[in-house]
């Protein structure tokens, strides 16, 4: 019963109306687009049809040709400056080491102090949610003023922090946008910071993503028949919009990367970059890793197959 009720719109709507307080960050940019839209109403891509989404500097212009002159960029490290140079060309920048060998130690010992205690939030078996939220460590990286300051760079605004993942093996998820599952209006306002908290190697199913990516069109419901009705939302599943993913990769022949990164070393990824994790193939090996989702401040941030408005 419970899941044939989660076909409809309402649902999420009467859970939403208790919850304005995660909510509110929304409304005075529906007022700013003109939305005409509750806090606690679906949303989806088809409620912006109608308006252009204006473009974050370095979608609309190279950074190549203008981060050297940006003041954000002039205040960064020396030796990380030369990294993000290729944001606009790639979609993703590489930072080495970024994180010291013992600051990854720290955060690993806090992960095993969560799951010895039982405090550790799981999803979907091998994913451990939100762990900035009860550990000052990981809080602290998320944080890091130095990283921060890059990301604020490359999106040409602040960012928020909402939401941090801790794997020990490897995904094994396969190739997604980021923009799917915490979507934004305007498009492009999401950011993501990938740590390695270990060696990776290739057994031990490691990042995969794909260059230049993040200049395709954003795919959204529409693009796979899932857009649903007034009161339900679409009738497919998420494995409908994993097989469009797969189709539109063979179709623009894109090549895939593997990142066999080092301890310490981070990739950042545009909210449009296709990526997943390859299979595992040593099923004893980990693949200690860390994720951090950040939100571009005054954005409208919703998940696009459910039509959720998102809890901040």
């Amino acid at each position: 019963m419970l899941e044939y009720l989660k076909k409809f719109k309402f649902v999420y709507s009467l859970y939403n109306l208790f919850h304005r307080n995660k909510l509110k960050h929304n409304i005075p940019l529906y007022k700013k687009y003109g939305i005409q839209k509750r806090y606690y109403s679906s949303i989806s891509s088809a409620d912006f049809d109608h308006l252009t989404s204006p473009q974050n500097p370095y979608d609309k212009q190279n950074s190549k040709d203008f981060l050297g002159s940006d003041p954000n960029y002039q205040k960064l490290p020396d030796h990380i400056k030369p990294h993000l140079l290729s944001w606009s060309d790639n979609g993703y920048a590489i930072i080495p080491e970024f994180y010291s060998s013992e600051k990854v130690d720290q955060i690993n010992q806090e992960i095993d102090k969560l799951i010895a205690s039982n405090k550790a939030n799981w999803r979907y078996r091998n994913k451990i949610m939100f762990s900035h939220k009860i550990s000052e460590i990981i809080h602290s990286a998320g944080h890091d003023q130095v990283l921060n300051d890059v990301l604020k760079t490359l999106l040409g605004k602040p960012v928020n922090l909402f939401q941090s993942i801790n794997f020990i093996t490897g995904s094994n998820q396969k190739t997604h946008s980021d923009s799917i599952h915490m979507t934004t209006f305007p498009y492009g306002n999401l950011i993501a910071v990938w740590v390695a908290l270990e060696d990776i190697t290739a057994d031990s199913g490691p990042l995969h993503y794909y260059q230049s990516s993040h200049t395709l069109p954003y795919l959204m419901n529409k693009d796979f028949g899932n857009e649903g009705t007034r009161l339900k939302l679409g009738q497919y599943t998420y494995d409908a919009y994993e097989k469009k993913i797969e189709e539109l990769v063979q179709e623009k022949h894109m090549k895939k990367e593997v990142f066999l990164a080092k301890k310490g070393d981070i990739l950042i990824w545009h909210a449009n970059l296709l990526h997943g994790g390859e299979a595992v193939q040593n099923p004893e090996s980990t693949r200690k890793s860390m994720v951090f989702h950040y939100y571009a401040k005054d954005a409208i941030c919703f998940h696009e197959i459910t039509q959720r408005p998102s809890l901040l």
